[in-house]
């Protein structure tokens, strides 16, 4: 394969992850929209009327933690074509772009070469739910919570100390306490599983730094470019080997006596 080919070949392949990518990163976006639509409509719902029931946001809450786990799992795949459009990006095109004096890294090669070989998620469950839940899903679940408090005390009018709002939390034959608790408990460990996973940071299709990757790639890449630079090398060589010999030819032509013979010159050019 000629440089010219593989650069062909990097451009489609390029576009192909990128095309993946923005498929994926959609599916992301439509996700989310479902659970802003759903957490929209049960606020309008619950507060367009004083009668209306307030456990209806916590339904909805663990409906929007379905979407959540929905998306971490998209998000997974999404990390898998992201990452291989950053590396190259830093590593191939970021090199086009060096000044000459700068050496290119072949490490995003080995590494892009692995990936496909032996191709896996980027990132674990729990980062991408960590991910997902800090960027939008946090803020989702305290509107929700703020507004299942809003309404007990509201409806049908403001309570009037902490033990008339117990009493209006009640659910069917659960106490109100207990619903209160479980909310507590609930936002709480989702607000702690949000700080809990910033630490996890495997995910490369959005951050990855230049030239540092995840894990030991294959050598083949390498050996495959460096055997390419050769061929090309021993191919200009022999390039230039045939325009001088054709040079030379040519300056035997013009070295030729005129007031030689018709057939002195044929014979000539016929050697």
């Amino acid at each position: 394969m000629t440089p010219a080919e593989f650069n062909t070949a990097m451009i489609h392949f390029y576009r192909g992850e990128v095309q993946r990518s923005n498929t994926w990163r959609n599916r992301l976006d439509t996700t989310t929209n479902w659970a802003v639509i759903t957490a929209g409509a049960t606020l309008s719902f619950v507060f367009s009327s004083p009668n209306n029931p307030h456990f209806v946001i916590p339904i909805n809450s663990i409906l929007v933690a379905i979407f959540l786990l929905m998306e971490a799992r998209r998000y997974r795949y999404y990390e898998i074509w992201s990452s291989r459009v950053r590396i190259l990006e830093t590593g191939y095109f970021a090199n086009i772009l060096m000044p000459e004096n700068r050496p290119a890294d072949e490490s995003w090669a080995e590494h892009l070469a692995a990936d496909l070989t032996t191709p896996h998620f980027t990132i674990t469950e729990w980062e991408a739910v960590g991910r997902r839940l800090r960027r939008n899903y946090l803020w989702i679940f305290a509107l929700l919570a703020l507004s299942w408090n809003l309404k007990v005390y509201l409806s049908p009018l403001p309570a009037r100390d902490f033990n008339a709002f117990i009493d209006r939390a009640q659910v069917g034959i659960v106490p109100g306490w207990i619903v209160f608790v479980v909310g507590i408990l609930f936002n709480a460990a989702v607000f702690i599983f949000a700080i809990g996973t910033l630490r996890l940071r495997e995910a490369t299709g959005e951050v990855l730094p230049k030239h540092e990757f995840s894990f030991q790639p294959l050598k083949r890449m390498t050996n495959w470019t460096a055997n390419t630079t050769r061929r090309t090398t021993v191919r200009a060589k022999r390039a230039r080997q045939r325009v001088r010999s054709r040079a030379d030819t040519t300056a035997e032509y013009k070295k030729i006596d005129i007031s030689e013979t018709p057939d002195r010159r044929a014979e000539v050019n016929i050697r």
